[in-house]
């Protein structure tokens, strides 16, 4: 059995990573550069983390669009990153449709690799909010591949994580022995961590309610 990962470098996308593995699953890992402002770190991190897999074959895939979208504070600069904690409603770093976007290529990828599933890290029940995270979204993504493929391609979208709180991920990646110190989740910084985007205060909480200490570096 084969799956392509999308694997960020964050800790979501590490866990679902280790998860595959576990299940039985020769890795394809793909990771996009869209123009984020940690592009460089996360990118060090997908490779720490292929490397730590023995994960030889990777798909790096470069998606310059996004910033020409924009209209997120992840790929426009002029957009200021929340640093005011976590509020209702879908916040300024949504990346519009990226999910919808990077399983279309993960499927192509698939497709050609002849792989059983795509694995995905969003997170429905403690996340930011993103409508590209949704189990609903994710199944009409699903149905929508099997029926834009080949007949004999029958692709599993498997989302491991959405239904769990931050904590209970931190656990499944302390079970996984998955390396969190190599992972990386900051949505502006690349040297450390700020600990104050929502991305940051969500790692926290979860290491936090876990009685774990995160390794990585924080301002």
């Amino acid at each position: 059995m084969k799956a392509v990962v999308i694997l960020s470098g964050g800790m979501d996308s590490t866990t679902s990573a280790f998860i595959a593995k576990n299940e039985g699953y020769d890795i394809i890992p793909v990771h996009f550069n869209y123009g984020q402002r940690t592009q460089n770190r996360e990118l060090k991190a997908f490779n720490d983390i292929c490397n730590y897999l023995g994960l030889k074959d990777r798909y790096i895939i470069d998606l310059p669009f996004f910033k020409q979208i924009g209209a997120s504070a992840l790929v426009d600069t002029n957009i200021e990153v929340p640093t005011d904690g976590i509020k209702p409603g879908i916040p300024v770093t949504y990346v519009p449709f990226r999910n919808g976007i990077f399983l279309s290529i993960a499927a192509a990828i698939a497709e050609k690799e002849k792989a059983n599933a795509i694995y995905i890290g969003v997170v429905e029940e403690d996340s930011s909010g993103y409508p590209d995270c949704k189990e609903d979204f994710i199944k009409k993504m699903e149905d929508a591949i099997n029926a834009g493929t080949k007949p004999e391609t029958k692709i599993k979208i498997k989302t491991p994580l959405i239904h769990l709180k931050k904590e209970d991920i931190v656990k499944e990646a302390i079970k996984y022995n998955v390396p969190l110190e190599l992972t990386w989740s900051c949505y502006q910084n690349e040297d450390k961590a700020c600990g104050v985007c929502d991305s940051c205060r969500l790692r926290l909480k979860g290491f936090k309610k876990a009685g774990v200490k995160d390794k990585i570096p924080y301002l």
